[in-house]
This record gives structure tokens, C-alpha cells and sequence, in this order.
């Protein structure tokens, strides 16, 4: 199957490894990946600070570029949340309307992909270590993703998997919320990082690397023995 890689900002400019781990997930599913390097930005960030104009912009250049033939794949959850549900606001009543629901039923966050399009749930993979998973809120309620993750964790040779408390609750990110309203946001981190560390796990992983950005620097700047991953770095090793 060939499909399209689509590469969240926040990966493109801070972490390209979780991209070149997607892809060798993606390969190992037996998937040939097609990645357009003119690719920009979904529009999320330009939507989420009330940009509606520039966000439709960006959103245009995503649609015209999209291969409806293909599924596109992406780690990124707040993208594919952004995607299938705020073009839909954005594109109303527009001559892009039909093309984004097409659009809505062909792209996919990686877990989702491999679990409800591919039925794949063991690659391989091997990390031996004691983990506990954050459900970002693109993901849980915006993708509707809670158990492909977990499922694919659970077949990843000797990794053991263990629930946090209030897995479900935001880590106080939130894009513009983390600057607007820094106090809350820190707060937050605090108390997600504290629920991780009250399991013991090594590991704090999650499928958007924006959580976990901001996970990580909070975690640094205390000084944390904590790591953070992205659900595409662990599938990725040992393969």
C-alpha cells in the first residue's frame, strides 16, 4: 500500500527523528511511504488563535496537495483532529467542502492507522522498561483514539505497560494556552508528571509530540528522572 506522510511543524522543526521513525514503522507494515517535501502546515495554529483567514489559506494548500487515492498518515493527532473536524467549519458552504470530506475519510493519526486500517498490532518492536501512556486530548476527543495505542504498547517485547492516574486529563499544553495562561499550564504538567512518576514507569509516551514538549521541559527543568517518547520512536526500535 502507498501511502502519504504528513509531518506535524512541531516534528519537522524539533524532533525530524519521530519523522524517519514513522516512516520505518510504516515500511515495516508493509507500506511504501510518498512524502511531498513541499508540505507546510495544517493551519492548526493560525485556527486555534482565532486566524481564521490565514488558517483557511494554509488549509487550501493542504487539500489541492492531498491524494484522495491514498490514505494519509500522520503522528500527529492534534493535525489529524484539526483536519477532520475544524476544515469543516473552515470550508463551509465552499467549493473545497466536498474535496475536505474526502479528505476526512483518508487521513489517519499513526496508531489508528496501523490498529483500524492495517490490523496491525505487533511490529516487532523491543524496549525493555516500564512505561505509562498520556491520552493527549486531540487524540482521546477529537480522533476518538484511546486503545490503538495501548494496543500496539501491550505487543512491544518487554515493555510493561502501567496507567497513570487521570490518564485522560489534559497536560496543560494547548498551544496558545501555554503562553496565555502559563501559571494553569505549568500547574498542569506538574500534576501529569507526578501521576507518571507515581507508577514508577521510566517512560512518560503519548502520540503527539506536543504534549510531550511540553511534558519534557517541565520535567528538564526540574530535573526529573523521567523520559518522554513518542508512540513512533517506540515501535520503531528493534525493527
Amino acid at each position: 500500500m502507498k501511502v502519504d506522510l504528513f509531518i506535524p511543524c512541531f516534528i519537522d522543526q524539533l524532533r525530524p527523528e519521530t519523522a524517519f521513525n514513522t516512516i520505518k514503522v510504516l515500511e515495516k507494515a508493509g507500506c511504501h511511504v510518498n512524502y511531498n517535501v513541499e508540505q507546510t502546515c495544517c493551519g492548526q495554529a493560525a485556527f486555534n488563535a482565532g486566524y481564521w483567514n490565514e488558517a483557511r489559506e494554509v488549509g487550501v494548500k493542504f487539500l489541492t496537495e492531498a491524494d484522495m487515492n491514498r490514505y494519509t498518515v500522520s503522528p500527529g493527532a492534534s493535525c489529524v483532529g484539526m483536519i477532520r473536524n475544524s476544515y469543516d467549519f473552515l470550508f463551509q458552504n465552499s467549493s473545497h467542502h466536498n474535496r475536505f470530506r474526502q479528505l476526512q475519510k483518508k487521513i489517519f493519526e499513526l496508531s489508528e492507522f496501523l490498529v483500524d486500517v492495517l490490523h496491525v498490532t505487533d511490529l516487532g518492536s523491543m524496549l525493555t522498561a516500564k512505561a505509562t501512556y498520556h491520552d493527549s486530548c486531540s487524540a482521546l476527543r477529537e480522533c476518538h483514539i484511546k486503545s490503538q495505542p495501548r494496543q500496539l504498547l501491550e505487543h512491544v517485547q518487554g515493555l510493561q505497560l502501567v496507567e497513570m492516574k487521570d490518564c485522560e486529563t489534559c497536560c496543560g499544553f494547548g498551544g496558545a494556552f501555554a503562553v496565555k495562561a502559563e501559571p494553569i499550564s505549568v500547574a498542569m504538567a506538574e500534576q501529569k508528571v507526578e501521576h507518571a512518576l507515581a507508577t514508577g514507569a521510566e517512560y512518560l509516551i503519548s502520540t503527539d509530540y506536543s504534549c510531550l514538549l511540553h511534558l519534557d521541559s517541565y520535567i528538564k527543568n526540574k530535573g526529573i528522572a523521567l523520559k518522554t517518547l513518542h508512540i513512533a520512536d517506540v515501535l520503531a526500535m528493534g525493527i
